[in-house]
């Protein structure tokens, strides 16, 4: 069996990948530069796909020849720090009792540490097909990143054979996860004095209608749907975010209510958007244009991340079970870049140190063990993909 890389290798990459703030909202080039230099140190060529602004980049890169291969996914964006307590700088990464603290240690720069340190064991092994590492951005927002990445294969960039998602998951094998429709419900109503609330329409008054009608809605899926193999075993349905209001002596005019759905692979509430606006037509909307002919509901998207879901016989799936020696499998409720290469024809699984309980919270970490873990893992797969 090939040797693991060296976990202090993987540890100081860490240290030095989240020294970038690679928050969603800031840019993650001087990141992807550091990998890209990285990767040029090792003989190892790499294609950047820029963001519609330039401000942001993708990189794909290759070792090995051949066709398909086994792609290694990593997004390069975090969560904000803003609001949380930290015992330690955030982006300075601390070691306390086996553990990496700094954000993005488990979500997941820690992965991409691994893939990195792996590198020079990927180089060397006489490899029978090609392992293609896939950094993106933007995850974090909706998975932007990865799909123009996706959209160049077989094109200009290799199709890889199976894709392994290295989010956080203790490296248990996740064959299966909800989606994530975020949706913006935006209700327009009429100004008035707070003296008179009669001759307007509240805006604020409304949405908490659409608010209880969602709840109600989120109480009907749970009552019709049970897949065990996810914890919640239904979709969830619910409101995130209110925004409304002027003035405490002011009618408020507008209010944006956000939601979202995270659905089961396959739910039938993926119509909950048309449903809510059936009843904002038939309840809601006759009694405001009675006052203002203006009045409005409008529902829009603003983000969709599709359900993963391996299916039975799957490729990707299989080389991870094989890899962890794992017996079963795990759905999970979050969103990855899983659904989107699945749905691109690539057969996809979720795999990758630490975990999602750690990940988006204040003293992030990951755990040196399952660093270790990553790596044997990862040493597992050189083997398994050389001649």
């Amino acid at each position: 069996m090939a040797t693991p890389a060296n976990t202090q290798d993987a540890t100081d990459l860490v240290a030095k990948l989240i020294a970038f703030d690679t928050t969603s909202a800031k840019s993650n080039l001087d990141l992807i530069a550091f990998v890209q230099d990285y990767l040029d140190g090792h003989g190892i060529a790499s294609t950047l796909v820029p963001s519609g602004d330039d401000k942001k980049a993708s990189l794909f890169a290759t070792i090995g020849e051949g066709e398909g291969g086994v792609g290694l996914s990593g997004h390069s964006d975090c969560v904000p720090v803003t609001g949380q307590s930290w015992t330690s700088d955030p982006f300075t990464l601390a070691e306390r009792d086996g553990k990496l603290y700094g954000r993005g240690t488990c979500d997941m720069k820690g992965f991409i540490a691994c893939v990195l340190a792996s590198v020079p064991l990927f180089k060397s092994a006489p490899l029978a097909e090609p392992i293609h590492i896939l950094f993106s951005y933007d995850e974090e927002v909706g998975c932007l990143g990865v799909r123009p990445m996706i959209s160049r294969f077989g094109q200009d960039l290799p199709r890889p054979r199976v894709v392994i998602v290295g989010e956080p998951t203790s490296m248990q094998v996740i064959d299966g996860h909800k989606c994530i429709d975020v949706y913006r419900t935006t209700v327009t109503g009429k100004e008035a004095h707070s003296s008179m609330p009669a001759i307007g329409v509240n805006a604020i008054s409304v949405a908490s209608k659409l608010v209880d009608e969602i709840d109600r809605m989120a109480a009907a899926v749970a009552k019709t749907e049970n897949d065990p193999h996810f914890d919640p075993p239904h979709s969830t349905i619910m409101v995130a975010m209110v925004d409304g209001g002027t003035a405490p002596n002011i009618v408020p005019r507008n209010c944006d209510v956000f939601w979202q759905l995270r659905g089961l692979p396959g739910t039938k509430a993926k119509d909950v958007s048309a449903r809510l606006a059936a009843f904002a037509a038939t309840t809601l909307l006759p009694d405001m244009r009675a006052v203002t002919p203006n009045a409005a509901v409008d529902t829009k998207p603003e983000t969709a991340v599709p359900a993963f879901s391996a299916g039975p016989d799957s490729e990707a799936v299989s080389l991870a079970m094989t890899l962890t020696g794992a017996n079963r499998t795990c759905g999970v409720s979050y969103a990855t870049e899983a659904g989107l290469f699945q749905d691109a024809g690539c057969p996809a699984v979720v795999c990758g140190p630490g975990s999602i309980e750690q990940a988006h919270a204040a003293d992030e970490f990951v755990s040196k063990a399952q660093i270790e873990s990553c790596l044997d893992f990862l040493a597992k797969l050189t083997d398994r993909v050389s001649a």
